[in-house]
């Protein structure tokens, strides 16, 4: 451990006089990091909800088109320890709001984007204020209210991230087909405009603690502690995204539910989400094993169930919601484990891998979810998340956080 690294540690945990010690909670700063959040999430939801007119005005394939979710999440994982590295001498304050500035450009480039190129480039755009936000978020709500509160204040940040998978998509949809596709991202920059400005105004100075370098990123993830966390986050992610992209597709298939059922089917799934983040919050304050462990085990429990033949629609119900309820419960362990309990001395190049590590499980999900669906069937990347997230959860049980770390 560095001499900076120990001395924010006492800042941390002992020294009342220092300016990162929080006696009271700064909620205000920790709500307009949870708008952050949605504002992200939302954006990065919103190509698949206009998918087909965006494909068609761009004179381009909706396959090709659906790439731009992997240019996002590629860009994210790049650009988690670019940015983390490029701006560690900067305010985080300042940090933050230049990557809700470069998000907003992100918008409304993409709303006027006149090619498929175009589109790209503000994605990745995107995918670098994404990188950026999510890199520094976890070690900021340690600066930001005390350490008993932690786990409330991942919790609160977090909810930006059910709240959005819950509105994006529909409001997408819904605001696309009346007034344009392009529309919808004119709307995401008048959204992430306000929350800058909540942000100038409610988030302190918060000065730049000192991050360890390469060499010692790759120190942090030597830690058995950090390796077993970043293989649960692989595991649970791309799990999740290598098969929930195609919930839809399934529903439609196998229970053979109609539209608008499946519609409502994933309103709720999107509110068992951010109930499921509030049930994290809760159970990370009294068993970390436990907010690691069960929330996959949850999730393999759905897709087994979704596999069951002769599924119902009741059954293909229940099974997402339970899904839904367990992945909004993912985030808040695994930051929770990394970043407080396992090196909370290096919180941002714990925060920098984990968030690397997530946008390479989107991207590799992604890709192998679409090989799996073309070449084996809808089906296929259901049995693939099943023994995906059963090993995540296997893999807590026997290595995760033990009750007194």
């Amino acid at each position: 451990m560095t001499k900076s690294a120990t001395g924010f540690m006492e800042t941390f945990l002992h020294g009342p006089e220092k300016p990162d010690r929080r006696s009271r909670p700064a909620w205000g700063a920790v709500m307009s990091l949870g708008l952050g959040t949605f504002g992200l999430v939302a954006a990065e939801l919103l190509p698949p909800s206009v998918l087909t007119p965006l494909a068609h005005d761009l004179h381009v394939t909706e396959g090709a088109a659906g790439q731009t979710m992997t240019a996002t999440a590629i860009a994210a994982a790049i650009s988690a320890p670019t940015i983390a590295f490029i701006t560690k001498r900067l305010d985080r304050r300042v940090v933050l709001c230049a990557m809700m500035l470069l998000q907003i450009l992100s918008n409304l480039l993409a709303g006027v984007a006149w090619s498929l190129p175009a589109f790209l480039a503000a994605r990745v755009m995107l995918g670098i204020a994404l990188g950026g936000f999510w890199s520094i978020s976890a070690s900021l709500a340690m600066r930001l209210v005390p350490n008993h509160l932690l786990p409330r204040a991942l919790s609160i940040i977090l909810t930006g991230v059910s709240v959005a998978m819950v509105c994006a998509p529909p409001i997408g949809a819904y605001v696309g087909d009346i007034w344009g596709w392009r529309a919808t991202f004119m709307i995401a920059a008048a959204v992430n405009a306000v929350t800058l400005l909540v942000q100038l105004v409610t988030l302190p100075t918060l000065p730049p603690v000192e991050m360890a370098g390469f060499r010692g990123l790759l120190h942090v993830v030597k830690k058995p502690t950090i390796k077993v966390a970043l293989l649960v986050v692989l595991l649970v992610a791309s799990g999740h995204f290598a098969s929930f992209t195609y919930v839809r597709a399934y529903l439609e298939m196998i229970p053979a539910l109609r539209i608008e059922t499946i519609s409502l089917l994933l309103l709720v799934s999107g509110v068992c989400g951010f109930f499921g983040n509030l049930a994290g919050a809760f159970l990370a304050k009294h068993s970390l094993k436990a907010v690691a462990a069960l929330p996959p085990l949850l999730m393999a429990i759905a897709a087994v169930s979704l596999l069951m033949p002769g599924a119902s629609a009741l059954t293909s119900a229940i099974a997402v919601a339970v899904w839904s309820f367990g992945f909004g419960a993912v985030p808040v362990g695994v930051q929770t484990w990394m970043v407080l309990r396992a090196v909370p001395e290096q919180a941002e190049s714990a925060g920098v891998l984990m968030t690397s590590t997530f946008q390479i499980a989107i991207a590799a999900g992604a890709i192998f979810g679409g090989l799996l669906v073309n070449n084996a069937g809808v089906a296929s990347v259901f049995a693939y998340s099943a023994v995906a997230t059963f090993l995540a959860a296997l893999t807590v049980l026997l290595f995760g956080p033990q009750p007194n770390l």
